[in-house]
């Protein structure tokens, strides 16, 4: 389930793909692993006959119904969750049978924070926040992994584009020169 390359434009390139932080595995695999053991337990320890054998159908049906409700359901969540950027955009793609895409353009973005609680400090993720001009301001990215390099990076990104996209202190006063001796304006790129 990579992300589709045919959303980007021509000139735009990844610049960081993540899925959300492991951690949001650990419940998936106790889930499975208990379960597991639930069901070798219940076979081995069960009676024999119908009522045991009844009983262990019916151990087994709870059990599969767990393991896909809280073990495959959030594996196919995490997995399904993209957080992309790049040096045009930060895309947030999530949904396994439907899907939601938000585009951020790096020019919209007017400022971001992180928050690591203690145990994400330990684990090395944490929530990430940008806000953007436009109808639906703020963007939260929960369980992003290394999320102080991730921030510096949106920073660089964004300071890149913003660079790349307006005139330096130097192309200004050459303008402003070119103007005041009635020379017709060029273009700076």
């Amino acid at each position: 389930m990579a992300f589709p390359e045919d959303v980007l434009t021509e000139d735009e390139h990844v610049v960081l793909h993540l899925h959300p932080h492991w951690k949001a595995l650990i419940r998936p695999i106790l889930v499975l692993a208990l379960t597991v053991a639930a069901v070798v337990a219940g076979w081995l320890l069960l009676p024999d006959g119908d009522g045991g054998t009844i009983a262990l159908y019916v151990l087994a049906g709870l059990g599969l119904v767990l393991v896909l409700s809280f073990g495959l359901w959030p594996f196919l969540v995490w997995r399904t969750t993209h957080y992309l950027f790049t040096n045009e955009r930060v895309l947030l793609q999530e949904g396994v049978l439907s899907r939601n895409r938000r585009d951020l353009p790096l020019t919209r973005i007017n400022d971001h924070a992180m928050h690591q609680r203690f145990v994400e400090r330990m684990l090395g993720c944490g929530t990430l926040t940008i806000e953007s001009a436009g109808e639906r301001g703020q963007s939260v990215l929960r369980d992003v992994p290394h999320v102080d390099r991730v921030q510096t990076k949106l920073y660089e990104l964004v300071e890149a584009h913003h660079d790349k996209h307006s005139l330096g202190d130097g192309e200004m006063r050459e303008m402003l020169a070119d103007m005041a001796e009635g020379k017709p304006l060029r273009d700076p790129s």
